[in-house]
């Protein structure tokens, strides 16, 4: 089913077709709310209220932009506010019980220590300037369709694109000279 298809049959609150948007799209949400929020205990409330708007409000999706560009602008106005709500940052005691997200030992070593390495980096990128690296490396979208998500302009998108590398280019000085 295609998503003007699932749009057009969740208008008409059809349960099965949201079912397959869910299923579609959930994969995504929650790994780009994992990486923009920082704090797991958010990221269901954020993914439920995002798909709350969308079976509610799935009459204001005019096509204008992709199905997915309308949900993750969703999605991201929602993590921001409920970012601004939240108090200062808690540890999370439960964290070292989690399995890690580190390459096996099996896996390319090189690899592996660059992944560690980006990731850390990008962690420490404020929430706008993550979104951004976000939606452009990890879900290969153009400043555009990232501006249209964000509600700003294109070139506040592209502004935002070349501070997060270039503070990325500082903070992997000597281990990723090319990556950026």
């Amino acid at each position: 089913m295609s998503d003007a298809e699932l749009v057009t049959r969740i208008r008409a609150k059809d349960l099965t077709a949201f079912e397959a948007l869910y299923r579609i799209y959930h994969p995504r949400l929650v790994r780009f709310l994992t990486n923009l929020i920082h704090r797991p205990q958010l990221v269901e409330e954020v993914l439920n209220d995002t798909l709350m708007v969308v079976w509610e409000k799935a009459d204001t999706f005019n096509g204008t932009s992709k199905l997915s560009t309308w949900m993750f602008g969703i999605a991201y106005r929602k993590a921001m506010k409920a970012l601004r709500k939240q108090d200062e940052a808690v540890e999370d005691p439960a964290a070292e019980q989690r399995p890690s997200q580190d390459p096996t030992p099996e896996d390319d070593l090189g690899r592996g220590r660059t992944q560690v390495l980006l990731k850390q980096a990008i962690e420490t990128l404020s929430p706008e300037h993550r979104a951004v690296v976000e939606f452009t490396y990890f879900h290969e979208m153009g400043y555009r369709e990232i501006a249209d998500i964000m509600k700003c302009p294109v070139d506040t998108v592209k502004t935002r694109m070349f501070h997060a590398r270039r503070y990325l280019r500082r903070q992997l000085a000597g281990e990723l000279p090319d990556w950026l």
